[in-house]
């Protein structure tokens, strides 16, 4: 049975939590939790305590389970508010500054659950057992005078 755990309104960029994001996505706990405690980006530190934080989750659910086989079956990051600033500008004007922010989540599973194929997996699984059909160009008349 899986658990979720969120991070909202995190002040960093989504491109740059993605960045970590994608290092830990489908890796065993243990294995992401090692990366996040080496890894020397600001956002690490957050990211590794929802980690932990889902791991907890989990165990609240499912008493008695060995958490040794949890694996990251599902991380994202979506774009959250985004706090407008000025900065000076040369000639009287000003520059806006976007500072943005994210929202992270996390959902934890057991590596023997079941885990839906994409969309994108089928197609390509019903086009390897599809028979080929050779395509014949057609050729183009054209009237010369």
């Amino acid at each position: 049975m899986e658990a979720i755990a969120k991070l909202n309104n995190y002040p960093t960029s989504p491109r740059k939590m993605r960045l970590l994001v994608d290092l830990i996505r489908g890796m065993k706990v243990e294995k992401a939790l090692a990366i996040l405690d080496h890894n020397p980006k600001h956002p690490a530190v957050p990211l590794r305590k929802l980690v932990v934080s889902a791991i907890s989750n989990w165990k609240q659910k499912n008493e008695g389970s060995d958490e040794s086989s949890l694996i990251v079956k599902t991380i994202f990051v979506d774009a959250a508010r985004v706090i407008k600033r000025m900065r000076p500008a040369p000639q009287g004007r000003g520059y806006r500054v976007r500072k943005r922010s994210n929202h992270v989540t996390i959902i934890v599973d057991a590596v023997g659950a079941k885990i839906a194929a994409a969309p994108i997996v089928e197609t390509i699984a019903a086009e390897v057992e599809a028979p080929k059909v050779k395509k014949t160009r057609a050729t183009k008349t054209t009237k010369k005078d």
